[in-house]
């Protein structure tokens, strides 16, 4: 009895040495196979390259100052952020190419710089977006402010979902605000954070240009995300994008009837013009009900696709 209780202990050693064997075996095993899962085959690797910033950039002809660090950083971020969300920016680069002539063409109209036609693309990716606090539209115009600068919003006609008349809408918003600032990058961040914001900044902080203000992080990084999307929208084959002509999305051809009347059922209407509902809504989304009253005086006028399918 003696003898076997004095090799118990060994008997434990042996024991746990098997255990811790073949646990550490079975580790080992398993780390193995985790590198063979993981390692993809040589060729067949993604590298996420570092991208060179421009030399120089400037907005609506006015310098970007590169040579502060900070204002490097803060354009390199949304450079590699935009650069990088292959999925939203291939898409973006799609649908510019349908609404950029058109965004430019009303700009230039109303004497505002063509730079500003990249907000859109940051605003809601040249859609009819809604944020959660109920800005609307290319241009993300809240209600009281788009009845302020001219657009019609009502529970039948909501003009923030038109993409030329919200950018009209804008253009007096820029232009008034250009008469405050007399300077392109602050009108550009005070229609993220509004006039009065901007002024207050610059009055609690005694500086008078956009990159030396401390502003909230959403104003703060807006600038850069338009000039990120200038950049990229401008340029795209620097920054590894490849989209076909063919597989851009084209300006689609209408024509404009005027109604001055009533409309009861603007399905029964649409498909007296030879087009569905859904065609009615695509080219008109601004309208917001299944009928229209009509005031005297008042008209709209209604884009009809040439090519009904």
């Amino acid at each position: 009895m003696r003898r076997i209780l004095l090799l118990l202990p060994y008997v434990g050693i042996i024991a746990l040495g098997s255990y811790t064997y073949y646990q550490l075996k079975e580790i080992k095993l398993k780390e193995q196979e985790f590198v063979e899962y993981t390692e993809l085959p040589q060729g067949n690797t993604v590298n996420a390259i570092a991208i060179d910033l421009p030399d120089t950039l400037s907005f609506a002809g006015e310098p970007v100052p590169m040579n502060i660090p900070d204002v490097r950083e803060r354009l390199d971020r949304e450079m590699h952020i935009n650069a990088y969300w292959h999925t939203n920016t291939i898409f973006l680069l799609k649908r510019a190419h349908r609404w950029l002539p058109q965004i430019a063409r009303v700009l230039k109209e109303e004497g505002i710089p063509d730079d500003f036609k990249f907000v859109p693309a940051i605003e809601g990716a040249f859609k009819n977006d809604i944020s959660p606090k109920s800005a609307i539209g290319f241009w993300q115009f809240r209600k009281d402010a788009a009845r302020e600068f001219g657009l019609e919003v009502s529970s039948q006609v909501d003009e923030r979902y038109d993409p030329i008349k919200s950018t009209r809408a804008a253009s007096k918003y820029l232009r008034k605000a250009y008469e405050r600032f007399g300077n392109w990058t602050l009108v550009a961040a005070s229609f993220n954070r509004g006039r009065s914001g901007i002024i207050r900044a610059m009055d609690n902080q005694k500086v008078d240009n956009y990159y030396d203000l401390m502003l909230n992080d959403e104003t703060s990084r807006y600038v850069f995300r338009i000039l990120a999307a200038k950049e990229i929208l401008v340029h795209p084959h620097r920054y590894g994008f490849e989209v076909p002509d063919e597989l851009l999305y084209n300006i689609e051809p209408v024509k404009y009837v005027t109604v001055s009347e009533a409309v009861d059922n603007w399905v029964d209407w649409s498909q007296q013009q030879g087009i569905n509902y859904k065609l009615l809504k695509r080219h008109n989304p601004w309208i917001q009900s299944r009928s229209l009253k009509v005031s005297r005086g008042k008209e709209y006028l209604i884009a009809i696709p040439l090519n009904n399918e």
